[in-house]
């Protein structure tokens, strides 16, 4: 399958909104489409997220990721937290993963960012796979903590 990535646009909440909602209920959300909406509408318009989205040939949509800035203050550098990414279930081993990742990678280097991060389960083998695949290395230096409020 033919897979296109390029930067989306507030013009492409349509296609966007559904693949946002299903990736919050991948992971235990209810869905809700219209709060979906509203939160990527305030990304793009507060300039927050850059938001790479993967197409088929008739400009369906296959999945997403995005990017959020971070800043180094010991390096004085920026990164790119890759904090979603997502492929609708009938698009999945069709190598969108893969082309969202590459495309990430090019797009925040072409920013001048000195790296990329990212998270995922613990149990999430494939993903492990596909990232260590791509030149992904798992921190073997720090731990990540996190404190809810």
């Amino acid at each position: 399958m033919p897979v296109h990535v390029r930067q989306a646009t507030v013009h492409d909440l349509d296609v966007l909104v559904p693949l946002f909602d299903g990736y919050r209920q991948f992971y235990g959300q209810r869905a809700d489409a219209e709060g979906a909406r509203g939160f990527l509408a305030a990304r793009f318009a507060h300039h927050q997220s850059v938001i790479l989205l993967a197409l088929d040939g008739q400009g369906a949509g296959l999945g997403f990721t995005q990017l959020y800035p971070v800043f180094s203050s010991v390096r004085m550098v920026r990164s790119y937290l890759l904090n979603d990414l997502f492929v609708a279930p009938s698009a999945r081993r069709q190598g969108v993963a893969g082309a969202l990742l590459r495309e990430a990678a090019a797009h925040a280097r072409a920013l001048g960012a000195a790296s990329l991060s990212l998270s995922t389960a613990l149990d999430n083998g494939p993903a492990q796979a596909l990232y260590e695949a791509l030149g992904w290395q798992r921190d073997r230096q720090f731990c990540e903590y996190a404190l809810t409020l």
